[in-house]
């Protein structure tokens, strides 16, 4: 499992996103209603995991074992190029986003991968925005980038093949949220209005019956709110996807609500998030799920419900940062499938130096278990992040 989980979603993160960037580009050029910009973000981190298993997880994961890392963090390391171009009433524009790995010293010695997260065009205009290419999904989205711990480590489950992974960490997906995996896709967004927000895509379906097929693509949307006030404001959101994937002995549905609200004042930041959903999946959603051979159906072919959500307290003080989160998710198992929870509890600090660099210390606690089956992964990591 642990093999084929990492040969799959080595590269899954890149935290810059079209409209939600953290930190500001650098303008290369600005001429002739023309920019070009670059934008970009380095971090490493030492980790010490300890990971204990019950004799059941062992039989499935191994034993328990302490491991020490250099490594990045729940973010990747990645440059990003951002192009637009004023022309009559439209706004032309685009990004394309590449990382890659640092830890690429013992089993893939010297191979590290361009990975393209984002390669996108956007038409603007005073009616909203169009966005055509590869891009984060929708459903979810939310949930992980307003993470409060979205810059630190998270959960490393060594059932899952995390500690020995060769790419990011794992933060809070599959424990609060699932990730919104970049897919082609033709997206709206409205003009925000009152506070509301409207965003709708038609993304390219995921394949989650052996052979099937796929009539219609997948629809993913959200509307959010946001209020500001002269210490803090609210940012409160709810979304869905739905889509169908079919062969000739079965139809898999997968459907799915996510939803919260981040309120803010003076330099208190409370969080609160959650999804339920049917046939998805509790970690990368149904199409990677299903890859990775981690249950979507029961052994009927009857989809499986998960549900997760995600609790956070943030508070500012000068130059610190200190947060708390807990983290969790489930998948109801049916025939022939097992119970799934995974649970991550976290505490940091942030330590912001100058504009472009950053400092975290981090614990974290992961229990996951597949029914009697059990994992406690205890992990302290500390490292810097140099951003433009």
């Amino acid at each position: 499992m642990r093999k084929l989980f990492w040969g799959v979603v080595c590269g899954a993160i890149i935290f810059m996103l079209s409209g939600q960037a953290a930190f500001a580009a650098l303008t290369l050029y600005e001429a002739d209603a023309t920019t070009f910009s670059v934008d970009g973000s380095f971090n490493t981190f030492y980790v010490h995991s300890d990971s204990d298993k019950n004799a059941a997880m062992e039989a499935i994961a191994g034993s328990d074992r302490e491991q020490s890392r250099v490594k990045m963090g729940f973010l990747p390391n990645w440059i990003g190029f951002n192009f637009s171009k004023q022309i009559g009433d439209l706004k032309l524009g685009g990004r394309a986003s590449f990382w890659v790995t640092i830890n690429d010293s013992d089993n893939n010695v010297t191979e590290s991968g361009i990975d393209t997260r984002q390669f996108y065009g956007t038409v603007d205009g005073s009616w909203g925005q169009i966005l055509i290419g590869k891009d984060f999904t929708i459903f979810n989205r939310s949930n992980i980038f307003l993470d409060e711990i979205l810059l630190g480590y998270g959960n490393v489950s060594d059932t899952m093949g995390l500690i020995d992974g060769n790419g990011v960490s794992f933060g809070n997906i599959g424990t609060g949220y699932t990730y919104p995996f970049p897919s082609a896709q033709i997206t709206y967004r409205s003009p925000q209005v009152a506070g509301f927000k409207l965003t709708i895509g038609v993304v390219d379906p995921s394949r989650t019956a052996v052979g099937g097929e796929e009539h219609a693509p997948r629809f993913e949307g959200e509307l959010t709110y946001n209020y500001t006030y002269k210490q803090g404001g609210i940012t409160a959101w709810t979304g869905f996807l739905t889509q169908s994937s079919e062969n000739d002995d079965n139809d898999i549905d997968t459907n799915g609500v996510s939803y919260g609200i981040r309120a803010s004042f003076a330099g208190l930041a409370l969080h609160a998030s959650g999804y339920q959903a049917s046939g998805l999946g509790f970690e990368l959603g149904a199409g990677v799920d299903t890859t990775l051979g981690l249950p979507v159906v029961d052994a009927n072919g009857d989809e499986l419900d998960s549900e997760g959500y995600l609790l956070q307290a943030a508070y500012t003080l000068g130059a610190f940062r200190f947060v708390g989160s807990y983290g969790e998710s489930e998948l109801d198992g049916d025939v022939g499938v097992e119970d799934w929870e995974n649970e991550t509890k976290t505490g940091a600090i942030f330590y912001t130096v100058n504009e472009g660099l950053k400092l975290v210390g981090e614990y974290n606690i992961n229990e996951i278990s597949i029914g009697n089956a059990e994992e406690e992964t205890k992990t302290i990591a500390l490292g810097a992040i140099v951003s433009f």
